[in-house]
């Protein structure tokens, strides 16, 4: 039996380690051209440009404004969000989402940091609501999408870059978006992942999903002592300890590879393995 648990642990911390390759791969496969043919109309774990060249799969939030605009309920997109989340909760935002990926990176430019915390997270369900929801409803345009950041650095920039057409008709809106674009590449080098924590609809869709998906955190809150290496390490600011499946949790699982105790578990569909220290306090 400990042999088992402690296979377990070690499949989790090389999985852990391993993260920044599995982002890499989601990019490169969500973005594989290819294969536009067959998967373009699929809806992608992640926020990913629909309208980005090379985009192979088909932006979850983007297709719930389309249809939303057209006065139908996007239930199929919405049964692929609801199935990736009753799965892995938010653990998309954390391996799968380019633009989760490119935010981490940018927090590594050696610049200022400013530590805020998760206390007005909620502003990504007012997104949601009024520019994923409501204003496409009232004037059946896709108005998440035309400020949306992600699309600007997917879309917006390399479609102006290779289209001299596109590039002579650009107008307002666009430096409009490149402006918004501007601020969060700003915001993400000096905070961590500021977009996933207040900003991203999909996440919000995602958040409730968290304390009752197959893959979910567990703490032994008898063998914590609260030295909160998690919170210094994870992407979000959260101390596991105080809620193991918090909605802004992004299931990177750093927090298992720094645990002085052992304290924190991954349960997934009933197997439950303990932590153990990698005895690298900064897994990648």
């Amino acid at each position: 039996m400990r042999g088992e648990t402690n296979r377990g642990e070690s499949f989790w911390r090389r999985l852990a380690r391993r993260r920044s390759l599995m982002q890499l791969a989601s990019t490169l496969a969500l973005n594989s051209y290819a294969t536009q043919g067959t998967t373009r109309g699929i809806p992608c774990p992640a926020l990913n440009c629909y309208a980005c060249p090379a985009a192979a799969f088909a932006c979850p939030i983007g297709a719930i404004q389309h249809l939303i605009g057209r006065r139908q309920v996007p239930l199929y997109v919405l049964g692929v969000i609801g199935l990736v989340g009753a799965l892995v909760g938010r653990a998309s935002c954390g391996w799968f989402c380019p633009f989760g990926w490119f935010q981490e990176l940018m927090y590594k430019l050696p610049t200022p940091k400013l530590r805020l915390t998760n206390r007005f997270n909620w502003t990504r369900y007012v997104v949601l609501a009024t520019l994923v929801i409501a204003v496409p409803l009232v004037t059946r345009e896709p108005w998440f999408c035309k400020l949306c950041p992600t699309g600007s650095l997917q879309a917006g920039i390399p479609v102006v870059a290779l289209d001299p057409l596109i590039r002579d008709a650009i107008g307002a809106c666009y430096w409009i978006k490149m402006g918004i674009l501007g601020i969060f590449l700003a915001w993400m080098s000096v905070t961590r992942r500021p977009f996933c924590r207040w900003v991203c609809p999909l996440g919000a869709l995602w958040s409730p999903l968290n304390p009752v998906s197959s893959w979910r955190l567990q703490v032994d809150q008898e063998s914590c002592i609260r030295c909160h290496r998690c919170q210094q390490v994870c992407p979000v600011d959260i101390a596991v300890y105080q809620d193991p499946n918090a909605g802004a949790c992004i299931r990177c699982l750093k927090c298992m590879g720094v645990c002085p105790v052992n304290c924190i578990s991954v349960n997934s569909l009933g197997w439950s393995v303990e932590a153990s220290r990698s005895g690298d306090p900064g897994i990648p």
